[in-house]
């Protein structure tokens, strides 16, 4: 049975550990509000950099209230791809000129694969940007110079890969040893050019 003096020092003990939670909980609190503004504005930017980058002939870029179809959702799920923000892309006088889709594969080898793609609104896919990518360092890694500038300026309903060289616009030259990583990019381009012809089919230009 503890005597009197064991019970103060644990309770001296749980006091101090408390107190401590408490401090570190306040302080990262604090860190938290201090970072919070700042980190997302660096976001924006870059949100901003990589629809300019896409869609080079918008002067602006409106975020766009939308939700996909919960049937084409569920089309898109089972390849991985999730689609993000949808941007109407205006030129200087407010004209609607296509849509910047962000697009998400939940399966590149190293995680998720975040990418950013501009679509006129003839059908033509201008260029892809690469948001987030964590896949091997040598392989996956060569997607920003190999498979992006391979999507540039091209008009299809979708694209498939090849490990035999390309035949035509819609055939994608997948990395050598990084098949995975150039599946799940061409999944997520496939599935943000359903979405913008979904979106085009739907007077979507016009909202």
């Amino acid at each position: 049975m503890k005597n009197n003096s064991d019970i103060k020092v644990m309770l001296k003990e749980a006091g101090i550990l408390f107190a401590i939670t408490l401090i570190a909980g306040l302080v990262l609190g604090f860190v938290y509000e201090l970072t919070k503004e700042p980190i997302e504005v660096q976001r924006q930017k870059a949100v901003q950099k990589a629809c300019a980058a896409v869609f080079s002939e918008a002067s602006e870029f409106q975020e766009l209230s939308y939700t996909v179809d919960d049937t084409l959702a569920a089309s898109l799920a089972e390849d991985g791809v999730t689609i993000g923000t949808v941007y109407k892309a205006l030129n200087a006088d407010k004209a609607v000129l296509g849509y910047v889709l962000q697009a998400t594969s939940a399966e590149g080898y190293g995680g998720n694969i975040v990418l950013y793609m501009g679509v006129t609104l003839d059908g033509v896919l201008n260029d892809i940007s690469l948001l987030e990518i964590s896949e091997t360092p040598g392989l996956g890694m060569q997607a920003e110079k190999v498979l992006v500038p391979q999507f540039h300026d091209k008009k299809t309903d979708s694209f498939s890969y090849t490990k035999t060289g390309s035949q035509s616009d819609r055939e994608i030259d997948a990395i050598s040893g990084a098949t995975i990583t150039t599946r799940a990019i061409t999944n997520a381009v496939n599935g943000g050019l359903r979405v913008a012809k979904e979106l085009m089919q739907g007077g979507g230009a016009n909202e």
